[in-house]
């Protein structure tokens, strides 16, 4: 049965990938035996992260900087990664940003900026696979969305507009692309220690506590928490499972 969750040979792209819950993710792939392409802006966290999970696994890592804002450069990370490897067999779509202010104070170009990182670059990445995926006889595409996927926020309009959109966009791409065998399923991470949930609970007072009270497991989310699950959706455990919005939250969605 573990043959279900091998991964070797496979190559893999996660954005945002050098840190938090993209940075656990990539090592958990890593782990299954995928070779892994590490696409973010920030060079030098990327080139730690590549060092780190080839040095742990033995795996080839590569690292590709990008910024998802920019369309151009995502058809770049997908050229780059054909010439470094001849496939593209899973994408983890989970680069993301937040701004936190209640919806009368947003700018317009913040608007933007936090759709086009979360949401619109998903689309985009999911665009430059999709082809190459299919070539190959399928794939799996994962997209990380939110507990805002689900819940409202009052400082989190665009924020919880993509990640909404997220949910939507997964389903719409696995009705898509089934008859491709490419399954599109996304993980809504509940609240996980990250840097930006660090500064989520130095914006909300009491956010830390009342996570805690609310989740059923009586803890906040470490990124590991996610891999496992990252795993499955990867791997030929899952061919079955597609359009799915997989809770990984410690019950804080079903908790009354």
């Amino acid at each position: 049965m573990t043959d279900l969750f091998n991964l070797y040979g496979k190559v893999a792209i996660v954005t945002g990938g050098n840190s938090g819950i993209g940075k656990s993710i990539a090592r958990g792939l890593a782990s299954m035996g995928a070779n892994i392409v590490v696409a973010a802006r920030n060079e030098f966290k990327t080139k730690e992260t590549v060092h780190e999970i080839h040095a742990e696994f033995g795996n080839k890592v590569i690292g590709i900087r990008v910024d998802v804002q920019k369309e151009e450069q995502i058809r770049n990370l997908a050229a780059k990664t054909l010439e470094a490897f001849g496939r593209i067999d899973i994408l983890v779509n989970n680069a993301g940003m937040n701004i936190r202010k209640f919806p009368q104070d947003y700018k317009v170009v913040e608007w933007d900026e936090i759709i086009n990182t979360n949401l619109r670059s998903a689309f985009v990445c999911s665009q430059e696979a999709y082809p190459i995926m299919k070539t190959i006889g399928g794939g799996k595409i994962i997209n990380i969305g939110s507990m805002l996927s689900i819940f409202g926020g009052a400082q989190l309009a665009p924020y919880g507009s993509s990640k909404g959109g997220i949910v939507q966009l997964t389903r719409s791409l696995a009705v898509a692309w089934a008859p491709d065998n490419i399954q599109v399923n996304a993980i809504l991470p509940g609240y996980i220690n990250t840097d930006l949930t660090r500064q989520a609970r130095k914006d909300i007072p009491k956010l830390e506590q009342s996570i805690i009270d609310r989740t059923p497991l009586g803890r906040w989310g470490e990124p590991d928490d996610l891999s496992g699950t990252a795993i499955f959706l990867a791997s030929r455990a899952s061919d079955f499972v597609t359009g799915v919005a997989l809770p990984v939250d410690g019950g804080f969605s079903v908790m009354v």
